[in-house]
């Protein structure tokens, strides 16, 4: 069993990361880990890559994303799959929350800014 299994997302501290965006880590097991998201409207996660892939499911609200030279429009409800190594970026449409598990454990977590 892992050490946290039960996690209660309340308790969890928020870190602001970027202007606009609060993060919560969800925990990790032994393969993957998982992030919580609060946007506001026009938050933006330049530009990036990591060696983990990444599955995000939109709880509220929306994104505008680009895969290198693809753009894309979700909004609640829909979800997406980013592969290993592949340059990808956000930007929230309307206040906006959302889950991002990675596999394996994305250890390169955006770090809280003041």
């Amino acid at each position: 069993m892992y050490e946290n299994a039960i996690i209660i997302r309340e308790k969890l501290r928020k870190k602001k990361t970027a202007e606009g965006i609060l993060m919560q880590e969800l925990g990790r097991g032994q393969r993957m880990n998982g992030l919580h998201w609060n946007m506001e409207d026009g938050a933006i996660v330049d530009w990036h890559s990591h060696e983990a892939e990444q599955f995000g499911y939109v709880i509220k609200g929306g994104f505008k994303i680009w895969f290198e030279d693809e753009e894309y429009e979700i909004h609640e409800g829909d979800c997406y799959f980013v592969p290993p190594n592949v340059k990808h970026k956000f930007i929230a449409l309307g206040e906006t929350e959302a889950i991002d598990l990675f596999n394996p454990i994305k250890e390169d977590i955006p770090k809280e800014i003041e």
